[in-house]
């Protein structure tokens, strides 16, 4: 990824602050998206895209850590796979062969339009980067989102959520990396509370 911090250096303007600010809002919304897939399962509540994102952007950082990748760049791409859902919702497997969720990268287009270049070229930068898949960072973010649908799916069961093994297989089958292979395997045979273990 360019350096896009270093595109634009003059302090910010009126109108770039507003462009930013109501850039900030529209991310918002993604704290209130449910991911829409876990309603087939029966889970009234399901997580926000927002929380998703969040453990993405954290397994991403320790994926790329053994893997040889930038944990800081992995984990920042992360941040960004899903902002795009603010204009199309969190359109589960089942509904994408009947509509198009768009382009990735022309969303972002739109989303960061009003913003100044310095801000704007972050953002598609980073988006550009995951949706390319060609870098260890982009591939270490990528099957950051996998294990994490994962990880949710091992949750959501636990909690007494029967049908969610597809989720599992398919986010299992999907993974890349050793080292996410490696965790998920591991999620599949500990309990999820084992953290609390002493």
């Amino acid at each position: 990824m360019a350096s896009g911090s270093g595109t634009e250096t003059s302090p910010l303007d009126n109108g770039g602050a507003e462009g930013i600010a109501s850039f900030a809002f529209e991310l918002g919304v993604l704290k209130r998206m449910r991911r829409a897939g876990w309603w087939h399962v029966g889970v009234r509540d399901p997580e926000s895209v927002a929380e998703h994102s969040l453990r993405v952007a954290h397994l991403a950082a320790l994926i790329a850590a053994h893997e040889g990748a930038d944990p800081a760049q992995a984990s920042f791409f992360a941040i960004w796979h899903d902002s795009q859902e603010t204009r199309t919702g969190d359109i589960p497997h089942t509904a994408k062969p009947f509509i198009s969720g768009g382009d990735n990268e022309a969303i972002t287009a739109v989303q960061v339009a009003r913003m100044p270049t310095a801000s704007a070229t972050v953002v598609q930068e980073a988006v550009a980067a995951y949706e390319a898949q060609d870098s260890a960072e982009a591939l270490c973010a990528k099957d950051a989102d996998k294990l994490e649908c994962l990880l949710q799916a091992v949750e959501y069961r636990a909690a007494g959520h029967d049908g969610v093994q597809g989720w599992i297989d398919s986010s299992r089958a999907g993974l890349k990396t050793e080292t996410a292979q490696r965790i998920a395997d591991a999620a599949l045979t500990i309990s999820t509370l084992s953290w609390r273990d002493r």
